[in-house]
């Protein structure tokens, strides 16, 4: 073989830094588009944000302090007078600056007064080191833990040491939601040996534990929590029925299957019905109200409001960030171009950021305003006017690729006086209906969702039944996709929406 040369002809895409950037940022939520930028913003000081100097508003004024000569004289004038020299002339007089001396001016006798009122409340609340620097987090509400709720209780009970390290034990072994699942045998191989501690002791520490408030904490099955509850209530016929009922038919309960609990326990319709609402009136999971809230919060990309008989989609300013070049390194390299390269390559990275993300929220708005207009009856109408809508549609109508679509609309969310969506909610595949039309899957399950909703509890209905109430209407849905809809919507099947 001997080496030769050839010509070839392609095409590629070659993806630039710029084009790789661009693509990132679309993806990006607004949360993680705002970790992105100061990110930038720490590493690039040729960005900044806009009206960075205007939040600070005016500086604060710098007041002239004397200097190190002018004290030393107020200081040897200030001992003359005290020692009584009247004759004495100061070789240096001291001034205050204008600053001060407006600002003593300023300053009524009311005003020195709630000053030093304020400064006397204020004192109790300092540091004993006479730190003034005060941490705003410490007067927050401390989060109150389910152990530490219940180490508190234990602490004001008179037991042996022995007995509250056994209690100390239990506590430690709760779930989040003050339940017991671990068995009491696994827990004895973590107490010392020497301590000889037997099963009866333990179980007697969890009798403790199950005093405690709320009660059914230490609870080791929904069965025993639920109990544990009951008991704790006013002696009366349905208090003893509800506690029947959870031993002995709760399995019968959960299936709703009443005629059997009226002939296990020989009770009628009204007793079951009252010791049914009595069980579902109890907490399942005592310990959650002490478990941290995670709340979340979304910052919608766009709003859309009605204006003039037409809905319009407008970017959110609060999810916009505003980015500009730093005007004091902008002059100074355009002043002395190609001394440091660095800084022309910052500066470079610094526009296309600014590009990348004003690109990415235009195309946010061109998308959001497609899809408002091919869903205005939603708007209008709600869920049940909802339209099918393929990513394709919209891709094809504003001339963008299917992928550009899907990052547009994930994690991006859509303001309305209906509440906020994220924009991938208007997508969804469609049924076929009996004059040739379509009907979005979204419009379907607001259909059995309003069924279930007006339905008789005594005879709920069934999948095929809501099946047919659609087939009526002239949409075509199988029984199964109904099925599939509606556990989707977690409603329960209609054995279990059976009421007495």
């Amino acid at each position: 073989m001997k080496p030769s040369l050839q010509l070839r002809l392609s095409q590629q895409l070659a993806l630039t830094p710029q084009l790789q950037q661009s693509i990132k940022l679309l993806q990006l939520s607004t949360l993680e588009l705002n970790v992105e930028i100061e990110r930038m913003l720490l590493e690039n000081p040729l960005l900044e944000r806009e009206g960075a100097d205007e939040e600070g508003g005016d500086a604060p004024a710098v007041l002239e302090m004397p200097t190190a000569e002018a004290v030393a004289a107020a200081f040897e004038t200030s001992e003359h007078l005290a020692n009584g020299d009247q004759d004495f002339e100061p070789a240096t007089t001291v001034e205050m600056p204008d600053t001060i001396t407006e600002a003593y001016d300023s300053v009524s006798d009311d005003d020195i007064g709630e000053a030093a009122e304020w400064r006397s409340e204020a004192s109790g609340t300092r540091n004993n080191d006479g730190d003034d620097d005060s941490d705003f987090q410490e007067f927050q509400a401390a989060t109150t833990s389910l152990r530490d709720h219940l180490e508190g209780q234990l602490a004001l009970m008179p037991l042996p040491d022995r007995d509250r390290a056994l209690v100390r034990l239990i506590i430690e072994a709760l779930e989040e939601d003050g339940m017991l699942l671990q068995g009491l045998e696994e827990l004895l191989p973590l107490i010392p040996e020497e301590w000889e501690v037997e099963l009866e002791e333990l179980v007697t520490a969890l009798r403790h534990v199950q005093h405690f408030d709320p009660v059914g904490i230490g609870a080791r099955s929904l069965q025993e929590c639920l109990a544990l509850q009951l008991k704790a209530r006013e002696k009366t016929p349905t208090r003893e029925l509800a506690i029947d009922i959870v031993e002995q038919c709760l399995e019968l309960l959960g299936a709703r299957d009443f005629v059997k609990i009226r002939r296990r326990l020989s009770c009628d319709d009204d007793q079951l019905r009252a010791a049914h609402e009595l069980i579902c009136s109890l907490n399942p999971h005592p310990g959650a109200a002490f478990a941290p809230l995670d709340a979340r919060y979304i910052v919608p990309d766009v709003i859309v409001r009605k204006f003039r008989g037409a809905w319009t989609a407008n970017l959110n300013p609060e999810a916009m960030p505003r980015l500009r070049i730093h005007r004091v390194y902008a002059d100074i390299l355009q002043q002395n171009r190609g001394i440091n390269g660095s800084l022309s390559t910052q500066l470079q990275e610094a526009k296309w950021m600014i590009k990348n993300v004003q690109q990415r929220f235009d195309t946010i708005l061109r998308v959001s305003q497609a899809i408002v207009e091919r869903q205005r009856q939603f708007f209008d109408h709600g869920e049940v006017a909802m339209r099918p809508l393929t990513l394709r549609e919209i891709a094809e109508e504003l001339e963008l690729h299917e992928s550009t679509v899907s990052r547009v609309t994930t994690q991006k969310y859509l303001a309305s006086t209906r509440g906020i969506f994220e924009l991938k909610y208007f997508f969804g595949s469609h049924v076929s209906t009996d004059t040739g039309g379509a009907c979005s899957a979204t419009a379907i399950r607001a259909l059995i969702r309003q069924m279930v909703a007006g339905e008789d509890s005594k005879k709920p209905l069934s999948d095929a039944k809501i099946a047919e109430m659609l087939g009526q209407q002239g949409i075509v849905v199988a029984r199964r996709t109904i099925a599939k809809y509606r556990e989707s919507l977690n409603i329960p099947p209609v054995s279990q929406r059976k009421s007495i």
